[in-house]
């Protein structure tokens, strides 16, 4: 019997991770990506680092939608809107309010991500292991800090969606704070730790290793860029790709789109239209910052994750929605850095490194896992914002699922995100 040939679009924390789960089930795999894996084109290589199974609130909550004028024209929130951009992502800001237009949406929204997260370091530390670099994840907690008992307070909707989902967390003495932190400024008064959490020393090695993992299991890697797919019918034949050299097909059985922001140029090629969109994130990292931070810290006021890589001091987060074409706006980095200046005292920004990349987003903070509605055989794995790298693994054995089950919707995620 003939092997299954899966191309796999993309060689993100998720696509690899699909690679590597496919090759287990005993595909053959083609890996095509257009650009240097695990390098700068890539969200998972600028991400916060955190592997939180705490990471379930969705960013539209009830009550979003009467911040969103301030959004217009303050530069400094954590999340922006640049104005001129507003017709184009109108639609996409439509389905966010609704979104989150009640709690019952959001307690919905959190169970499934839940699903995807809740055993998410453990699932890392096994891959990691498999790969040869267990020790870039380590499982020392995560703390979220604030100014005070009230400002975590007015948080309470967000908490209460985490207990009910099953994460523990507890909150810290001040002895314990400091501790476990020692480098965080003192106006922090207040802070909880999920014990459970996890984070990753250095993205851009991880995704590099797991590649080769996914090498070494029999993938084949294609320097190329997915354009589009070939069928007969609906019965899929081969992704076209185009190269220095001219356009080509990959002939192949089955297909996963895990393109980051470019899936929704493919998925409408398999015949959906998606609601994505661009959350443009920026982080700063400080190679020579010499602070003392064993636990990483998300402050209230900041909404980024304060962790220390391999490469130093990284902060990331917040959001700036626009077009994914529009220059970076560095202003957004520098109120990073100024935030971590504020939080950490006595900083040292020699060798300071900006970024800006392209979170997929979707509009209720779910990713895409489904088939595409003209051919089971292509598997959308895309969307993930915020939790591409801490759900990779669990996405990848629901695009497993679904590809053992082509007839069925097995493992499906978001089916609401097809816009048909």
């Amino acid at each position: 019997m003939q092997l299954p040939h899966t191309a796999v679009i993309g060689a993100g924390i998720v696509g690899v991770c699909s690679a590597i789960e496919l090759l287990q089930r005993g595909h053959r795999v083609t890996i095509i990506e257009p650009a240097q894996v695990g390098a700068e084109q890539a969200a998972s290589y600028g991400n916060g680092a955190w592997i939180s199974p705490a990471s379930i609130v969705p960013m539209s909550m009830p009550g979003l939608w009467k911040k969103i004028p301030r959004y217009l024209l303050d530069f400094n929130s954590p999340l922006t809107i640049r104005w001129r951009y507003l017709p184009q992502l109108a639609p996409w800001l439509w389905h966010f309010m609704w979104a989150g237009s009640s709690k019952a949406k959001v307690q919905a929204c959190a169970q499934q991500l839940s699903a995807l997260l809740h055993d998410s370091p453990q699932r890392h530390q096994a891959l990691a292991k498999a790969a040869g670099v267990g020790d870039l994840i380590v499982q020392n907690g995560l703390i979220y800090a604030y100014p005070n008992r009230a400002a975590f307070e007015s948080e309470s909707l967000a908490w209460q969606l985490r207990t009910d989902n099953g994460v523990a967390w507890s909150e810290l003495s001040p002895a314990e704070l400091r501790r476990s932190a020692p480098a965080l400024s003192p106006r922090y008064g207040f802070a909880v730790r999920v014990d459970q959490g996890a984070h990753c020393l250095n993205p851009r090695a991880y995704v590099a290793a797991l590649h080769a993992y996914a090498l070494r299991l029999g993938g084949v890697p294609l320097n190329a860029q997915a354009t589009g797919f070939v069928f007969d019918g609906d019965t899929l034949c081969a992704v076209r790709t185009r190269t220095l050299s001219g356009e080509h097909r990959v002939a192949c059985t089955h297909a996963v789109i895990a393109a980051g922001i470019a899936s929704k140029a493919l998925a409408l090629q398999a015949g959906d239209a998606v609601c994505l969109e661009s959350e443009r994130g920026y982080h700063v990292e400080l190679p020579h910052a010499a602070i003392d931070l064993p636990t990483p810290v998300m402050p209230s006021d900041g909404k980024m994750a304060n962790t220390l890589t391999q490469h130093g001091l990284r902060a990331a987060g917040q959001v700036e929605l626009a077009s994914a074409a529009a220059p970076p706006n560095w202003a957004r980095a520098d109120g990073l850095l100024k935030h971590l200046q504020a939080t950490y005292s006595a900083l040292n920004t020699q060798g300071l490194k900006r970024w800006m990349g392209h979170r997929p987003s979707t509009p209720n903070g779910l990713p895409l896992i489904q088939a595409s509605s003209r051919c089971k055989q292509i598997v959308f794995a895309f969307g993930h914002g915020h939790v591409g790298l801490a759900s990779a693994p669990a996405t990848a054995q629901r695009v497993g699922d679904l590809l053992a089950h082509a007839s069925s919707d097995a493992g499906a995620v978001n089916p609401s995100g097809v816009l048909r």
